[in-house]
């Protein structure tokens, strides 16, 4: 695992063990805790950039994650329940067997005289203390769901012999442990005969469904159009049959997964939308999907949130052009917003821990409103018709680079082919599927370490002669002269973290296409 980045900026002792703690993006409220006099508070700006001299006061964590941080908070803690728990043994040890010593005297004697019930009585409420000042918690006996009240007003009307039978079973079965006896569960549905009225009304909604067409051939498997699902071809290793034991591979479902991702692509289609608008260029929207970039990184989210996030402006400006007239069309001040509301629904889909939207509206550097970007939120679910599945060449890249067990460093150079190619507004119209073989290709040919062999070409389901088009168009975009407004990407990827990838040779078209 790589060291963490600090910032370069020398910051206090402080200030270094709050950034360290934290990782990531710091909020408000954690920086202004660092600071320590009222002056201080003052010179706290109301709104950061992405890009803001704060973000220097943050400490990056490692691309690969550090989760000793959290181990180390929490020892503190740990150390000091263990204390507790130590003397709670020790005072029980102690006072339980003298007072269970009593208690047991006392029943022995019990109902000879007042005397012994008082004393028992002591004792019981001698324990209940005890328990309760440890635990924390009053000493409960155990009870039944029906004595809770969980079961108390369910009104049970027997029908026929044969139910009035299994309701003493169920008054055994309310005697038993809640927590062991399955029993509790099913005694309020199992067994109960079905009326004339229940059957008559079965038989209704089974003729209903006899007439709705089932018939699912438009989406069904892509495997299932030939006559043997599932057969390697000759030569071809079985990648999902060597991991067919392992539960995290899915095995018996990955290649149906996504030959059903591959049929979904012509769902989503992408045409050439800025004819339909005035005021934005494809420089506009390589600036845009940059600054993306940049957030991605900043808040250190997924990269299947930044594919989708980037996928979702896409498919808003190419469906919303359609349906609205010129002057309804977005405006290049809306831009951004439109990106950050994108990112913002992609982080609630894709990521575990998701930014909140005061950070979306801090990178916006104050610009939208709380009202204007939740606005534009539903607008971008409303024109996609909230279907968030995207195909996306990521998961398409991930994919193939696995079955054709390729090196990390390599699968990193096919990886920032795909994500330069996301700031190059002429191809955003191919296919996802495409796009991700066709990077893996240019990347393996980079390295000189081999072709379209006929395991790529089984499990991407492309020839060479498919994706050769596409392997040009990507070839031009890493040739193109790097500007240093969209350099992020690049300076992403020229890091060591990402094996300098940035920095290999490219090649030229006439040795891509042998």
């Amino acid at each position: 695992m790589a060291p963490t980045r600090l910032a370069s900026k020398p910051i206090g002792v402080n200030e270094n063990l709050n950034g360290i703690l934290y990782h990531g993006i710091t909020t408000r409220s954690k920086q202004l805790a660092t600071l320590k006099t009222h002056k201080d508070c003052l010179k706290v700006p109301n709104k950061r950039k992405a890009d803001s001299p704060l973000k220097d006061l943050t400490a990056k964590r490692a691309a690969f994650g550090d989760i000793t941080n959290a181990i180390n908070k929490s020892s503190a803690t740990h150390d000091k329940e263990k204390v507790m728990a130590v003397k709670k043994v020790t005072v029980e040890t102690k006072l339980l067997p003298t007072l269970k010593s009593i208690k047991q005297q006392t029943t022995a004697v019990n109902g000879k005289s007042s005397k012994a019930k008082t004393l028992q009585r002591v004792a019981t409420n001698a324990i209940e203390s005890v328990h309760k000042h440890f635990t924390r918690e009053p000493l409960k006996p155990v009870a039944t769901r029906a004595q809770n009240g969980i079961l108390k007003n369910i009104d049970r009307k027997p029908v026929g012999k044969e139910n009035q039978n299994n309701s003493q079973s169920s008054g055994k079965s309310g005697k038993s442990d809640v927590s062991g006896d399955p029993s509790l569960y099913m005694t309020a549905l199992e067994n109960i005969s079905p009326s004339d009225s229940t059957k008559e009304e079965c038989k209704t909604i089974s003729e209903k469904l006899n007439k709705v067409n089932l018939d699912d051939t438009i989406n069904r498997s892509l495997d299932e159009e030939t006559e043997s699902p599932h057969k390697v071809p000759s030569g071809v290793p079985d990648f999902d049959l060597e991991n067919w034991n392992d539960p995290f591979q899915v095995s018996n479902y990955a290649m149906d997964i996504f030959n059903y991702l591959k049929s979904r692509e012509r769902l989503f289609p992408i045409d050439d939308y800025l004819t339909r608008m005035s005021g934005i260029t494809s420089w506009m929207r390589a600036l845009l999907v940059d600054w993306m970039v940049e957030v991605q990184e900043s808040f250190e989210l997924n990269h299947e949130t930044l594919y989708l996030a980037v996928k979702l402006v896409d498919l808003f400006l190419t469906r919303s052009t359609k349906t609205q007239s010129q002057k309804e069309h977005l405006t290049k001040e809306e831009l951004q917003l439109l990106g950050a509301s994108a990112l913002f629904i992609a982080s609630k889909f894709d990521e575990r821990i998701p930014p909140l939207v005061d950070d979306f509206l801090y990178i916006c550097d104050g610009a939208y409103t709380l009202s204007q970007l939740l606005k534009m939120e539903m607008n971008i679910l409303r024109v996609v018709d909230f279907d968030l599945g995207i195909p996306l060449s990521y998961r398409f890249l991930r994919r193939y680079a696995r079955c054709a067990r390729v090196s990390m460093p390599t699968l990193t150079l096919a990886r920032f082919v795909l994500e330069q190619c996301l700031l190059d507004y002429a191809l955003v119209q191919h296919s996802d599927s495409k796009m991700a073989a066709a990077a893996l290709y240019l990347a393996l040919r980079m390295k000189a370490i081999g072709g379209w062999s006929p395991t790529l070409q089984y499990y991407t389901g492309y020839s060479l002669k498919d994706i050769l088009p596409i392997v040009l168009a990507q070839n031009a975009t890493l040739h193109k002269k790097p500007k240093s407004a969209i350099s992020t990407v690049r300076n992403k990827y020229s890091h060591t973290i990402f094996f300098e990838v940035a920095k290999v040779p490219l090649l030229e078209d006439s040795a891509l296409s042998s």
